[in-house]
């Protein structure tokens, strides 16, 4: 099996790289507009730290028996700066190798771990949407407030709506070159 291209190569390093911005852009946000909010509300997840109107989001939150986010509640900020660091050296680790079936088993790697990073999103959204105090204020029988895992929804009079943030975009656009060269590499160096 041929190695990978020089421009193969380039592309990886670069895309790889491009991931060394994650320590310095938010990963993730979740917006939320009302009436009462027409400017909306924002919570931005880093890689270590949450940013954005946590305080209003929390004492809004208290109403219908929402627990306080705090950072303390995300173990993932402990290890997330060193899983960013994993993929990028094996992303750096398969352009220097230049092996065909070490892109394969890197784009396989990219693969598990955003459908892991996802279902842990999914999970921790669904417990504090669906945990509620039986204290709280407001209860509306049936109703859970688990924010979307990706787009937009409705939780009563808010709207929410959960997308990548610019680092989460970075790391979309390594997978994105990645296809591209996997593509590349078996289309045109056979």
């Amino acid at each position: 099996m041929k190695p990978l291209k020089r421009s193969s190569q380039i592309w990886l390093s670069i895309g790889s790289l491009s991931l060394i911005s994650t320590y310095f852009l938010p990963i993730w946000r979740i917006d939320l507009w009302a009436p009462q909010y027409p400017e909306g509300l924002s919570m931005k997840i880093w890689l270590s730290k949450l940013s954005g109107d946590i305080e209003i989001i929390n004492g809004l939150n208290h109403y219908i028996g929402m627990a306080h986010i705090k950072e303390e509640m995300f173990p993932e900020f402990k290890i997330l700066n060193y899983c960013i660091a994993f993929i990028m050296a094996a992303g750096l680790l398969t352009a220097l190798l230049r092996s065909k079936k070490g892109l394969v088993a890197f784009l396989s790697l990219l693969i598990i771990s955003g459908g892991i990073a996802l279902y842990d999103f999914w999970k921790w959204g669904y417990e504090y949407g669906h945990n509620l105090s039986d204290d709280a204020a407001i209860k509306v029988p049936g109703m859970a407030y688990q924010p979307p895992l990706l787009g937009y929804k409705e939780l009563l009079n808010f709207g929410a709506y959960s997308i990548p943030d610019s680092g989460g975009w970075v790391v979309v656009g390594l997978g994105i070159i990645t296809i591209g060269v996997l593509i590349y590499e078996f289309k045109y160096n056979k």
